[in-house]
């Protein structure tokens, strides 16, 4: 059949400035970094352009568009002549072959379902070449981060290099049941971004944040993802090559349906969080919602969780679970989960948290489902958590964490160091797909906050072999932020120095605990011995991150060039400023403590009441250390509520306001008391003690 071709042209206005020295492929910093570079040109100065093939598909039309939009936002305008060419052609094509016959380059079987192939195409262009929609896609999306530069200032990047992933399923798991529920906008822009660095996996993670028409009961008026909501999820991610995976916890992580009165009968124990197997209406239960997904997920997998079940055998099936085991009743209730949802056609992740406990039983199981094995800490082998489920022939997906719950800012330490090994481990024994996790155990998290460690799974699960933190790191500021100046880096490379500050003098984290945390109280007091020593550093840390940002952003403006992905800069600033004002709160109640220790010294001398006073006031007055507190709460509480509305749904917001406006209604509380201790002195000239006031008791002299 003759195929009719035609050209879509993307104009694009750029005055290519000559490089000083030749770009080589370490010059790239693409994320993922391709597998095989070879050379790197520039285009001349031109206008660029964008040519596909009609006739083919609308895959490669839909790739074609989407870099044509992203090349216009970078401020590069449309023409129509005298153009430098991007020319996208499927491989065997005629022109396709003769482009490979040209640059001597092949295309081998391994590239077939996602590889693509770029290279230099005569002197003012340059081709990629896929044998699939999605090799072309993933082409057009390494394209992306090719260009340097903004408007005519742009240049475009031409190397030669080959492509393809390690793993074949490279996904995300988000959590939607602990707090953040994105709202539509943020959810396109996060399949638009994951796509973009190669993820083909998405999985939202279902408690009781999914609609059911089954059970209603269970899910809170806005507080839910629709099932029309999810059909437009579905079908905008399939564009960008994205399957979702929906995930409906089936076992365990099940309070908020068994907290009903209507579900509570169904449970291990009296309102609690895991199902009983024994109990004849758990598994109908399960169909019922697994028989909605698939009206809406058309994908070939479903994830049924079933991790952390701690209390099988605590209630209902004590005597089952001592007459057997728990291994046992646990895996025959997976098996029956897996015989129940057979009718729905679909292949059964599971989490390999519990089964692995007993890897003589894990032949066991089903050999269709798939084992997800997960840890979330940096440890240097992960393979005892892989080998029982690849040598049971199960399939196997290794899952990471980027490290993000219950802290204030995620620890990407701990989450690069475990994605490394744990995909490095996985690869080696044969897994075939990672599925990297983002939890908000305590409802706090902000999804833009979490991009690094996001990128940096998705590089490790296309890269073969161990992926390089350092490479990774040195590369994210240009691949995500279009920052050349490494000044993002370096940002990122300062939290990270906080975090590390914190493990070194004994405390786990940056927690979101130690925000929440009163100085003055026994706990704070507690954690002061530990933390007030490394405060100093970490906040230095903390507010170079700040700078740092805000120098990337002058940067960018003087340049005439346009940062991208700013609200994950505007989370990152978030995060920085709260962890200063941990190390501001923690050190200023240190303060007070001393300075009114010295107050009380002095006292009796009449000759040094104005300086008491004058100490008096340092705690709290107009702009005291009590003030500095409460202005800590309402302004971080004003900057969070804005990134959580870029995210997220109002659902769950006025938890975690709540705690802000506590704390800065109880500073607010203590800087008003304050005024009745000065009014004392003025009136009286004495000083109660410490404790009488509010105050802990001054840590001795040189602590």
């Amino acid at each position: 059949m003759h195929l009719r071709f035609s050209c879509v042209l993307l104009a694009l206005s750029c005055a290519i400035a000559q490089a000083q020295t030749a770009p080589t492929c370490t010059d790239l910093h693409v994320v993922p970094a391709p597998r095989e570079c070879s050379a790197v040109t520039t285009l001349p100065v031109g206008e660029l352009s964008v040519r596909i093939a009609l006739g083919k598909n609308a895959e490669d039309e839909f790739a074609a568009s989407d870099l044509a939009d992203a090349l216009k936002a970078r401020g590069l305008r449309m023409a129509e002549h005298n153009a430098s060419l991007i020319r996208m052609e499927r491989a065997d094509s005629a022109m396709g072959k003769e482009i490979f016959a040209r640059h001597s380059i092949q295309f081998d079987k391994a590239m077939h379902d996602e590889g693509y192939v770029i290279v230099p195409d005569g002197d003012r262009g340059m081709a990629i070449l896929a044998e699939t929609g999605a090799g072309m896609f993933y082409g057009a999306q390494t394209v992306k981060q090719l260009v340097r530069g903004t408007g005519r200032k742009a240049v475009l990047l031409a190397p030669t290099l080959r492509d393809w992933p390690a793993m074949a399923h490279r996904g995300l798991s988000d959590d939607w049941s602990r707090g953040p529920l994105p709202n539509m906008e943020f959810l396109k822009r996060e399949i638009r971004t994951l796509a973009m660095y190669k993820v083909n996996i998405f999985s939202p993670y279902f408690e009781h944040t999914y609609a059911y028409a089954s059970s209603p009961v269970t899910t809170f008026p806005g507080g839910a993802m629709t099932p029309d909501e999810a059909r437009e999820m579905v079908e905008y991610a399939a564009k960008y090559h994205i399957t979702i995976i929906p995930e409906q916890e089936s076992f365990g992580h099940l309070h908020h349906v068994l907290k009903f009165e209507d579900y509570s009968p169904l449970g291990e124990t009296p309102h609690g969080s895991v199902l009983a197997p024994g109990d004849a209406a758990t598994l109908p239960l399960i169909s019922s919602w697994f028989a909605e997904l698939a009206k809406v997920f058309p994908g070939p997998y479903a994830h049924i969780g079933a991790d952390e079940t701690f209390e099988l055998g605590l209630g209902r099936t004590r005597d089952e679970v001592k007459q057997k085991g728990l291994s046992p009743v646990y895996l025959d209730f997976l098996t029956r989960i897996h015989q129940t949802l057979a009718p729905y056609h679909k292949q059964l992740l599971f989490w390999g948290d519990i089964a692995v406990k007993s890897p003589e039983l894990v032949g066991t199981l089903p050999k269709d489902m798939i084992a997800v094995p997960w840890r979330y800490d940096a440890e240097p082998d992960f393979t005892p958590l892989i080998l029982p489920f690849t040598q049971a022939g199960l399939q196997t997906w290794v899952a990471t964490g980027v490290n993000n719950w219950n802290r204030v800012y995620p620890n990407n330490n701990e989450a690069l160091g475990n994605i490394r090994a744990f995909v490095r481990d996985g690869q080696k024994l044969g897994a075939t797909g990672l599925l990297n996790t983002v939890w908000n155990d305590d409802g706090e998290g902000i999804f833009d906050q979490n991009w690094f460690g996001v990128l940096f799974g998705a590089a490790a699960g296309w890269q073969q072999g161990e992926s390089s933190e350092a490479a990774f790191t040195a590369s994210y500021g240009m691949a995500f932020h279009n920052d050349p100046t490494g000044k993002i880096d370096e940002a990122q490379r300062q939290l990270m120095a906080a975090h590390a500050l914190l493990r070194t003098a004994g405390l786990y984290d940056v927690e979101d605990r130690y925000f929440w945390m009163d100085p003055f109280s026994q706990e704070g007091q507690q954690a002061s011995v530990k933390l007030l020593p490394v405060a100093p550093q970490m906040r230095l840390a903390a507010e170079k991150a700040i700078t740092l940002v805000a120098e990337a952003r002058a940067a960018a403006k003087a340049d005439g060039r346009k940062l991208e992905n700013e609200e994950a800069l505007d989370a990152m600033e978030l995060g920085a400023r709260r962890m200063d004002f941990i190390g501001l709160k923690f050190e200023e109640a240190a303060e007070c403590a001393s300075i009114y220790s010295q107050a009380r010294a002095i006292a009796g001398d009449k000759t040094r009441w104005d300086e008491v006073s004058e100490l008096l006031e340092t705690i709290a007055s107009n702009n005291g250390k009590m003030q500095d507190m409460r202005d800590g709460y309402t302004q971080l509480g004003q900057l969070y509520k804005q990134a959580w509305l870029r995210d997220n749904r109002p659902y769950w917001l006025e938890n975690n306001m709540a705690r802000y406006d506590r704390d800065a209604q109880m500073w607010i509380g203590r800087g008003d008391a304050w005024q009745l201790v000065i009014d004392r002195w003025w009136s009286t000239h004495t000083l109660a003690a410490a404790s009488e006031v509010g105050l802990p008791e001054a840590a001795p002299a040189g602590k």
